[in-house]
């Protein structure tokens, strides 16, 4: 395994939880709240992985194993002001998406 061959995986993976990020208000504007809901629980999932994991994906580690850099951006390919802040960007967009997914569905009677 490779240094390269982690940071693509890691890329790939952050690919798909901002997707599902994405998704969530996405599906609940369409009124597809069990769609919303289950990329919620992803995302959630990934959270409480990152929290067991002292906040970090466990790739971080593994890739720490290829490299003394220890910029932010070392273990997947974002630019580093990316890297440094996507839990703060992120985290608030998720949180923005659920609450806009909440309110669709608390306004969506039938």
């Amino acid at each position: 395994m490779s240094l390269t061959f982690i940071k693509s995986i890691h890329t790939l993976i952050w690919c798909f939880f901002v997707a599902c990020i994405a998704g969530i208000p996405i599906a609940a504007a369409f009124g597809r709240f069990s769609v919303s809901f289950w990329l919620t629980m992803v995302i959630l999932g990934e959270v409480f992985v990152l929290l067991i994991n002292n906040r970090s994906c466990p790739l971080t580690s593994v890739a720490a194993r290829y490299t003394s850099d220890r910029a932010a951006n070392f273990d997947i390919y974002l630019p580093e002001w990316l890297a440094r802040n996507n839990q703060t960007i992120f985290g608030a967009l998720f949180l923005a998406g659920v609450i806009f997914a909440l309110f669709k569905w608390l306004n969506a009677g039938g």
